[in-house]
């Protein structure tokens, strides 16, 4: 079995604040032998287009991570970065971060789909494209939870992505996000269920909630979600630690009772294109 610790915020545009905020939940979540521990998209900035560009630091370089590396060795944790802003050749990725309990980065993941959608909220019009580029990456990281698939919020509505995860081999499903309110009410419990039951793999999903500085506001409710689709522990919408203890081997039972990859018309197809990107 193993424990996680999910970190639910309200990110602001201050990067210290949010630091601040993180390091409090991982000295509680120590106290209660958390050996995992996940934090939400934006979680590191949760601001407008100028903080990102000002804030974003090139990957493994800069203050912002090697706080974030000191953190995961001071607590002896795995500690997932939901997303921060990194400075590419290319421009600016939304990227989650993942580093072991020495501080070493062990994965990180460049967010695929960026959200350019108008929402029926006050903040009506997003245009995350404005901002960041896009990654090229699927990526799974071997772990001593089980295989790992990262991804990041708006990529939750792509189960394309999801199947490419689980055809390499991922066992558990990240998805730290900043859902909005609106969209998190409708689709947010819905579709991690459905990436979950599709897949078979456990999921972690991690949110923002409330309203933030930047005007925005956010959906809240992490959970977790087996790979029967059972939502096994959940939050609602004010921030905090959500503490859950989960069995990986669970998945073999299931998939082994129902192999949908094997039953599947698109198996070798899949196969074929295992990471078109």
């Amino acid at each position: 079995m193993a424990r996680l610790g999910l970190i639910q915020m309200t990110s602001g545009s201050s990067v210290s604040d949010n630091l601040q905020a993180i390091e409090r939940q991982l000295a509680q979540l120590a106290k209660q032998k958390v050996t995992w521990a996940f934090t939400p998209e934006n979680a590191i900035l949760f601001g407008r287009h100028l903080d990102y560009r000002q804030q974003a630091e090139p990957l493994l370089q800069g203050p912002i991570q090697q706080k974030l590396a000191k953190l995961a060795r001071r607590y002896q944790m795995w500690f997932l970065v939901g997303s921060l802003p990194i400075r590419r050749q290319n421009g600016i990725t939304s990227s989650s971060i993942l580093f072991n309990p020495q501080g070493e980065r062990v994965a990180d993941y460049d967010k695929l789909h960026l959200f350019d959608v108008e929402i029926a909220d006050s903040h009506h019009r997003y245009r995350e494209s404005a901002t960041f580029t896009a990654g090229n990456r699927v990526v799974v990281v071997d772990t001593p939870l089980g295989m790992l698939g990262l991804s990041i919020c708006y990529d939750l509505r792509f189960p394309q992505l999801y199947c490419q995860l689980r055809q390499q081999g991922a066992q558990v499903l990240l998805v730290p996000a900043a859902f909005t309110a609106v969209t998190g009410k409708a689709h947010w419990q819905i579709l991690l269920q459905a990436r979950a039951i599709e897949t078979q793999c456990w999921v972690i999903a991690v949110g923002q909630t409330g309203r933030h500085p930047c005007g925005r506001e956010t959906w809240g409710h992490s959970m977790v979600v087996s790979p029967w689709g059972e939502v096994i522990a959940s939050l609602a919408q004010e921030p905090g630690c959500l503490v859950v203890e989960i069995d990986v081997k669970q998945i073999e039972s299931i998939r082994r009772t129902m192999p949908v990859m094997e039953h599947t018309r698109f198996y070798n197809q899949l196969i074929e294109k295992k990471n078109p990107l």
